[in-house]
């Protein structure tokens, strides 16, 4: 292609998009092939964690510590997959199905399907659709991811009997290949990404940006680094570095903080066209559900979002504004990586949330509550409301199951995280 500055600049700008447009690929990609942390599953398989996650838990990005998690990755390209969900009573359950972009196409469960458990026959885009309870995917890779709510201690073996209730049947399919990391060199990063795209066509509806990352020759299986003179090889550099620094610098997520807290947007969860802020929750919050399904807030934090685990801080609800749920909701701290991403930290108590299920939880004598964060240990009066920090800097996500009608549109808002 030209060379001239009016088409490097194109180039860098196609890079640029085409880098934040594949980071979602990328991720679940990494997640497909790191499936065996979840257990020895094979592809169109679940596996089940049997526990909930810890701070030794570091296959998913910013996990919770309310339910169990079991997770197929499944290839719709070979055939049909049988899904069943086993009967959960009044017990918390959803199957999230996200495509390889990471948009959620459908959750089963308690939400949507009831009490009684289904059995439902996952096709692929290409596939004849008939019978009852058939569910398409836009792609032909999919990741299905199951929450299984843990009432405390005394109910992990129900919840565990739950979880072995739900499988998947389907053809035999070949493991899921290993593709390049997020900071892989620009070569190996978009041949990644052109691979998967051919695997999985975006849909019509990226036309547009199709057309503007045409330039870099992505999608067809045949990406070919070796066609980019040196002059435009470092126009697609310089594109990546920009990429990067918009998703790290949440540049793209259009964040407003009210009351200390971010709300999710609308289409978290089923992203559209929203490019940007889809690779901001890849990076941040791989495989985040839609609000209807739960809502996650982000406390505001000193700076970048994060608080000093030095300090003391109280989270004060009202007995008039406890946070308003048709299921239930929790509180989580976790330390930051280098790169934006969220873990549990170790603590004295092995507590890593703190929510309406937590045993002991003690409310004030008019009904309101008090919880307490941060590093020191506030008190024995105190420590049933504790939630401990690290040393250094934390991040507080707030979780709400099956949102009530004011939380969703914005009636109800959290109280300000304040420190003491």
């Amino acid at each position: 292609m030209s060379s001239t500055p009016n088409a490097l600049e194109e180039l860098k700008r196609a890079a640029a998009e085409a880098w934040i447009f594949g980071l979602p690929l990328i991720e679940v990609a990494t997640t497909r092939s790191r499936a065996g942390q979840f257990s020895a599953a094979a592809v169109n398989s679940f596996g089940h964690m049997r526990n909930l996650a810890d701070h030794r838990a570091r296959a998913v990005t910013t996990p919770n510590n309310d339910t169990l998690y079991s997770s197929a990755q499944l290839d719709l390209s070979v055939g049909p997959v049988t899904i069943t969900l086993p009967p959960t009573g009044e017990r918390y359950i959803s199957l999230a199905l996200m495509d390889a972009y990471t948009n959620n196409f459908a959750i089963l469960g308690t939400r949507t399907a009831g009490p009684d458990g289904a059995t439902y026959r996952l096709v692929g885009p290409n596939d004849a659709a008939e019978g009852a309870n058939v569910v398409r995917s836009p792609t032909n890779h999919v990741w299905a991811l199951a929450r299984i709510l843990v009432d405390g201690p005394f109910d992990l073996e129900a919840a565990r009997a739950v979880q072995s209730g739900i499988s998947a049947q389907g053809p035999a399919a070949p493991p899921s290949k290993a593709f390049a990391h997020r900071s892989a060199p620009r070569q190996e990063y978009f041949a990644a990404v052109d691979e998967l795209m051919a695997l999985n066509p975006p849909p019509a509806t990226d036309l547009g940006l199709l057309r503007r990352i045409a330039p870099l020759g992505l999608g067809g299986g045949q990406f070919d680094p070796a066609r980019f003179s040196a002059k435009e090889a470092a126009a697609i550099e310089a594109g990546i570095a920009e990429g990067r620094t918009m998703i790290r610098g949440r540049g793209v997520g259009g964040v407003q903080w009210i009351d200390g807290w971010s709300y999710p947007r609308a289409d978290l969860g089923d992203f559209g066209q929203s490019y940007g802020y889809r690779a901001a929750v890849a990076l941040a919050g791989l495989a985040a559900l839609p609000p209807v399904e739960a809502m996650y807030m982000r406390g505001q934090g000193e700076a970048r979002g994060l608080y000093d685990g030095s300090r003391l801080w109280r989270l004060h609800f009202p007995a008039d504004r406890l946070p308003a749920v048709d299921s239930f909701w929790s509180l989580s701290l976790y330390e930051a990586t280098e790169d934006g991403q969220f873990f549990f930290a170790d603590n004295p108590l092995n507590r890593y949330a703190i929510g309406d299920r937590t045993p002991g939880l003690k409310y004030n004598p008019d009904g309101s509550l008090d919880l307490w964060i941060g590093r020191d240990h506030p008190g024995a009066d105190r420590e049933s409301n504790w939630l401990p920090a690290p040393d250094g800097r934390f991040a507080l996500f707030m979780r709400a199951y099956l949102p009530k009608t004011e939380m969703l549109e914005g009636i109800y808002r959290l109280p300000p995280v304040e420190a003491v």
